[in-house]
């Protein structure tokens, strides 16, 4: 049977896409609600957002309401504050009604106060003390990523009446690879975990089988670091208590890969200074500020740098050969910075890199970058003599070169942690911050020599 790929996926994605906007632009609206609504809520969602703007909603209104609230769950965030914006506390309550715990408070937080509290009040008892629960904790923290939905035990049972209980559930919870052992008062006491429920003597009692050396992840936890615990474990599945010990709900492996994708958008969008959350299709007027800001910002290094250059003014127009070459030294620094720079902002956010291995990565990227200087100095010092046939002006460029590359390395490793401390996030604020560096670093060295050497 052959493999479905990513790619595969991707295609089949396109040509759906396409012709969901093929029959828009020939006004057969019945054919796309069939369409539509004969795909999967995940589907359904990628359509939509890789829709343009005027295509989206006349696609949602589309959707069959008994599924639209899986829809708009799957949606990217700021797409979906644009529908739930104009949707009262009713609309909102009938869109929520029979989504997870965690789910509805996903939805609820794009939301006025005022809403949140009237979709709460159209809840049942058990529902809305799930979901303020949820929302008591900050939504990137462990107990903003729990689900309340758990089936828990006691120890004193035999797995006999566990499997008799379970049996009495039409359908378990989704990602339940274990079953939570409390007492009376909820305090969490262990895992059972159904391999050991069904391959052991039903005789036997939960607490003779249960793994309690497993600590449960507190509420209060970044949700970064319980993806790393995840990764690191390979659970499914992870309880989470609040500061008593007592259990709040579990987290499932579809909330983390949620919180490993944001983080791989954080990372990317933000090396670029755009948010994570921008939104492919969002309109002129919504994206161009968003750039703005950060063109602003680059254009003020910019012309840090340039007058730098303009300080030599003089010693370039009598050395016309240095205005060919300058360029070269701050274009070879900024890419061995920005190598350091990935290397250095990866380890942090993986939790690998720290105070403890700092040092020894430090000294690495300098020899690094020492060793890349030497190298390719002596390549392009050697172009530069055949070039320009001037001794001197390969020696200089040489020096800069190494200078720059050395620079270049040290601060592509210490400008993170600085940022840090600053608390400014390094990805969103290094590569600004290290082109400037290599810049100046580079024109002042390169010209600096020059204006020494021919002046």
């Amino acid at each position: 049977m052959q493999q479905t790929t990513p790619d595969d996926l991707q295609e089949q994605m396109q040509a759906r896409l396409g012709k969901v906007q093929s029959l828009l632009d020939s006004g057969t609206f019945r054919q796309v609600r069939q369409l539509l609504n004969g795909l999967k809520p995940v589907e359904i969602a990628r359509i939509i957002a890789s829709s343009p703007p005027n295509s989206r909603k006349i696609l949602w209104d589309l959707i069959d309401n008994d599924i639209n609230g899986e829809v708009v769950e799957e949606l990217p965030s700021d797409i979906r504050e644009q529908f739930l914006q104009g949707m009262d506390a009713a609309e909102v309550a009938e869109l929520t009604e029979g989504l997870e715990a965690d789910d509805v408070v996903d939805i609820l937080q794009h939301l006025p106060e005022t809403v949140i509290q009237e979709v709460l009040e159209s809840m049942s008892d058990q529902d809305r003390l799930r979901v303020e629960t949820i929302l008591s904790y900050e939504k990137d923290t462990a107990g903003g990523l729990a689900n309340t939905d758990t089936i828990t035990v006691r120890p004193r049972f035999t797995l006999d009446v566990v499997l008799r209980y379970l049996r009495r559930h039409e359908q378990l919870p989704p990602s339940t690879d274990s079953l939570i052992v409390v007492n009376r008062k909820d305090d969490f006491l262990g895992l059972l975990p159904l391999s050991k429920l069904l391959t052991t003597d039903p005789s036997v009692t939960v607490r003779e089988v249960m793994e309690s050396e497993r600590n449960a992840i507190p509420a209060d936890m970044p949700d970064r670091d319980v993806a790393k615990l995840f990764e690191e474990n390979d659970w499914v599945s992870a309880p989470v208590v609040d500061d008593q010990g007592k259990l709040l709900g579990r987290i499932t492996i579809d909330d983390v890969v949620d919180v490993i994708r944001e983080g791989a958008d954080h990372s990317l969008m933000s090396m670029a200074g755009l948010d994570e959350e921008e939104d492919t299709f969002a309109p002129v007027w919504r994206t161009t500020p968003r750039r703005a800001i950060w063109l602003g910002i680059n254009l003020l290094t910019a012309v840090m740098a340039s007058s730098v250059i303009n300080m030599f003014q003089a010693t370039i127009d009598q050395v016309v050969a240095l205005a060919v070459l300058m360029t070269i030294v701050a274009s070879m620094g900024g890419v061995a910075g920005s190598q350091t720079l990935t290397v250095v902002i990866r380890g942090m956010a993986t939790g690998s890199l720290g105070p403890t291995n700092m040092r020894w990565l430090l000294s690495r990227e300098i020899g690094v970058g020492l060793i890349n200087g030497v190298l390719w100095a002596g390549a392009m010092g050697a172009i530069a003599a055949l070039w320009f046939d001037d001794i001197r002006l390969a020696l200089i460029l040489g020096v800069a070169l190494i200078v720059n590359l050395f620079i270049a390395a040290l601060a592509g490793a210490l400008l993170p942690s600085i940022l840090k401390k600053m608390k400014i996030d390094p990805a969103l604020a290094g590569g600004v911050t290290l082109t400037t560096v290599t810049d100046v670093v580079g024109y002042l060295v390169f010209l600096g020599l020059a204006t020494f050497f021919y002046m």
